[in-house]
């Protein structure tokens, strides 16, 4: 999903999704023989090898390609960029580009109408899968110019290798979007809204290097890890940091009768100049076409996008969700923040109004999201933000 788009620039990972787990198509080329003619015996000995198909014929598979599901970023590349090898260290290797974009129409109390366009984020990612099948690998990179930081500081996002041998788990090792938060560490091509919440944009939606174990059985998940409180390449280990969320889903074994039940929490901790730490709940239900969410965050100190401060915050959201048609979601979201609760009347409330069109899953949606800004410290404000996306 796009963010700024605050998030879009900042994006970058498909966690635990296709594309991300090192999941692939793997083709398996095989002999067609011909039946035998009755008019012909000689075609008996006749062998037709597979047709290879033409780019237009790969492009013409693409363009009536139906992807349902929208719980995962399944790139729309994957049959035709995919390499696979018999030989070299790799098995195969998939480049693909994500793109988005939104424009954003702004009119305040205070100022004049306002309407602005802009990229959100093009990233390059480079996947690929080791010679054994249990390791993978992830280069993922962000040439979009940026205004709040230097070029190179946000030029590499993902640089990682991760092994799956262990059973149930996954060891991640490089620099990634750590579990700071349960939307905060959410992928930007799967959010529902074109913001991120804004306990995540304040609290998470950062990568940092360092070694994580993401494990995950039937009844439980977690993702914990152990990283350099560093962001975007700005300093050399100025720090450690702990992060570590587990989820619950008590209705796993029901096979979705009563729906899908997810609870969580975790914690953010660690030094930079000076210690922080946040902690957060989520719960979070779908049943059929009805989804709703539920997270709640407080700080003391932390270490996210906005940048290391001191400050004693909280907030939460809220969101509720609705498929009229498996391609058409319509959903509400009230977000509530308070960047310091040393101050008296200082929290910032929105309430988001969207509709997602999946035209092809989460690789080709178009969202509209109106935002009303209720600010305690500063003149409200409206906003209507048409955003789109494309993996490719």
């Amino acid at each position: 999903m796009l963010i700024s788009m605050p998030v879009f620039a900042e994006d970058e990972e498909v966690k635990g999704e296709a594309a991300d787990t090192g999941e692939e198509i793997f083709l398996e080329t095989q002999l067609n023989f011909i039946e035998p003619s009755q008019e012909n015996p000689e075609d008996e000995d006749i062998i037709q090898l597979p047709h290879e198909k033409t780019l237009a014929e790969k492009l013409k598979e693409v363009y009536n390609i139906e992807i349902e599901r929208t719980d995962v970023a399944i790139p729309l590349s994957n049959e035709i960029t995919t390499m696979h090898f018999e030989r070299g260290p790799l098995k195969s290797f998939h480049p693909w580009v994500a793109f988005q974009s939104h424009g954003r129409y702004e009119f305040n109390e205070s100022d004049d109408d306002d309407f602005l366009y802009k990229i959100g984020v093009i990233n390059v990612n480079l996947d690929g899968v080791l010679k054994s099948g249990e390791e993978d690998f992830r280069i993922m990179l962000n040439p979009t110019p940026q205004s709040q930081r230097p070029f190179m500081q946000n030029f590499i996002q993902d640089a990682y290798i991760a092994t799956n041998r262990i059973p149930h788990h996954r060891i991640i090792l490089g620099n990634t979007r750590p579990a700071v938060g349960y939307e905060g560490s959410q992928s930007p091509y799967t959010l529902p809204f074109i913001n991120r919440s804004q306990i995540s944009r304040n609290f998470g939606t950062v990568r940092k290097f360092g070694l994580r174990v993401v494990g995950n059985y039937d009844f439980i998940d977690y993702d914990l890890g152990a990283l350099s409180s560093d962001t975007f390449f700005s300093s050399f280990f100025p720090g450690v940091e702990f992060d570590g969320w587990v989820n619950f889903k008590p209705l796993a074994k029901t096979d979705g009768k009563y729906g899908k039940l997810v609870t969580g929490g975790g914690i953010t901790a660690g030094k930079r100049h000076s210690d922080f730490f946040v902690a957060g709940a989520y719960a979070g239900y779908e049943y059929k076409k009805f989804t709703t969410r539920f997270e709640w965050a407080h700080s003391n100190g932390s270490n996210g996008l906005t940048g290391l401060t001191t400050n004693k915050a909280a907030g939460f959201y809220t969101t509720v969700a609705y498929k009229i048609t498996p391609k058409v979601q319509v959903l509400f979201r009230y977000d509530e923040f308070d960047p310091n609760t040393d101050i008296a009347h200082n929290k910032s409330r929105e309430y988001t109004t969207g509709i997602n069109y999946f035209i092809k899953g989460q690789a080709v949606k178009v969202i509209l999201n109106y935002i009303f800004c209720q600010n305690q410290h500063r003149p409200d404000s409206h906003k209507i933000l048409v955003g789109t996306q494309f993996l490719l």
